[in-house]
């Protein structure tokens, strides 16, 4: 059935709550959905909704119809609805702002009888999980979903602005960037594939055609991890250049992360407030940030354990796990860059130090307050020699990565390049305890609904 689309009369217009300041003293229409209702005596107070913020209404009694005041007093939560009336500024009010109603459709009102399942109460995780197509809508959900929106913009713009090119990799691969324990198989016709780890090794290919460039899509990681850090199911951003060393994409990461919690302080402070995040952590990211070698890396986590700051003593040649990375950004106020790592617990593509070729030129960034890794990196291995040498030592079919020697063959050039995964990113800059808030619908080991 076609239902006609409503249009704002002549003396209402068409206003956004967000934007709402910009009406005061006019009589404007909004349209959303209500939020909550309370009424005191010959007066309603609804809260009101449009998805881009919320605003109260103020409905007298004797100023409307009784008809309408008795459709608003049984207005039920997240009933759609078409109010109009005049904007008025109120230093009291949410926002600033309120809105004494003159007029109001009801376009569907939820039954009384079939309730919307998320109250105003608290809810415990898994009910809200179970009904996250609904979470959504409450306002601490959509102030994440808000940034989240504005940390992608801010990083297309980043990279844009300084002529990287946009290039999409396959999200079907014959096989894995880093390793086949933690990939998802899938049937392609008569051969298997997998869902991709990282456009990473693509991206390396259209560096060569194009020099500078950068991919932004989905990626998935088959671990069988419930912490709080992981998703199987993200988004990663992994620029690549021609002609870049290690220092190259340090300089570059640093830029991309103090130009997105810039962005994000400056066009989502709101948001960040309703989060109640600590803005003041977030005013201090900004060039330079902390570099340490792995060496001082684990130097410094040797000393913890010593006084009794951490539990295990970590040992040379380890990788970073969750508790270490924890200890070592805490030292710091903002993200900290550890570089050179051991190269056998790092991936086969990644080029030797030179000076020392047990370690290899990788990059992790490691953001503050507890968050660990937010950006992953390193050069390249530049040698087709060497980099076939490093596909036998990991076990990998050689066949796969023809294509991938080939770049080494025909014009290879050193080159480099990061991941930085989004929802890392919007865990930390908003200060969310668990990745699974950070993406509209989250798939984690035990969780595929909804």
């Amino acid at each position: 059935m076609k239902t006609e689309e409503a249009k704002p009369t002549a003396q209402a217009p068409l206003a956004r709550i967000a934007e709402i300041g910009k009406h005061d003293g006019e009589t404007v229409e909004l349209r959303g959905w209500l939020y909550n209702l309370r009424e005191s005596g010959k007066l309603l107070f609804p809260i009101f909704r449009d998805g881009s913020g919320t605003i109260q209404g103020v409905i007298a009694k004797n100023a409307v119809s009784p008809e309408m005041w008795e459709s608003a007093k049984t207005l039920t939560q997240e009933s759609s609805v078409i109010v109009r009336g005049k904007v008025r500024a109120d230093k009291r009010a949410p926002g600033g702002y309120e809105m004494d109603v003159t007029d109001l459709e009801v376009v569907q009102r939820v039954p009384e009888n079939d309730p919307y399942p998320i109250s105003l109460k608290e809810h415990g995780v898994d009910f809200l999980m179970e009904h996250r197509h609904l979470w959504l809508r409450s306002p601490r959900q959509a102030a994440i979903l808000r940034v989240r929106a504005e940390i992608i913009k801010a990083t297309r713009d980043f990279f844009d602005d300084r002529g990287f090119i946009l290039t999409d990799p396959p999200i079907l691969t014959p096989a894995a960037c880093e390793g086949t324990t933690t990939l998802f198989p899938v049937e392609y016709f008569d051969e298997e594939a997998f869902l991709t780890q990282s456009g990473q090794l693509y991206i390396e290919a259209t560096a060569m055609a194009l020099g500078k460039v950068y991919s932004f899509g989905p990626t998935f990681r088959a671990e069988k991890s419930k912490t709080r850090r992981h998703l199987t199911e993200f988004w990663m951003v992994e620029p690549e250049m021609a002609y870049a060393t290690l220092d190259d994409i340090m300089e570059l990461g640093e830029g991309l992360i103090s130009h997105i919690v810039a962005r994000v302080l400056e066009k989502r402070r709101a948001e960040l407030t309703t989060l109640n995040r600590d803005i003041s952590k977030l005013e201090t990211v900004k060039p330079p940030f902390p570099r340490i070698s792995y060496d001082e890396a684990v130097e410094r986590l040797q000393k913890g354990h010593a006084e009794g700051k951490l539990e295990n003593k970590f040992e040379w040649g380890g990788d970073l796990g969750s508790p270490d990375e924890t200890f070592l950004s805490a030292q710091f106020d903002r993200p900290v860059m550890v570089h050179r790592y051991p190269a056998k617990v790092k991936a086969f593509y990644m080029e030797p130090d030179p000076q020392r070729p047990e370690l290899a030129l990788a990059v992790d960034f490691l953001a503050p307050e507890g968050y660990g890794e937010i950006i992953g990196g390193s050069q390249r291995i530049g040698s087709y020699e060497h980099l076939v040498q490093r596909i036998k030592e990991h076990g990998l079919p050689e066949e796969a990565f023809k294509w991938y020697l080939d770049l080494r063959k025909y014009g290879g050039v050193p080159h480099a390049g990061f991941g930085m995964g989004i929802e890392r990113a919007i865990a930390w800059i908003c200060g969310l305890e668990h990745l699974r808030e950070t993406i509209p619908f989250p798939r984690m080991l035990y969780r595929l609904y909804p």
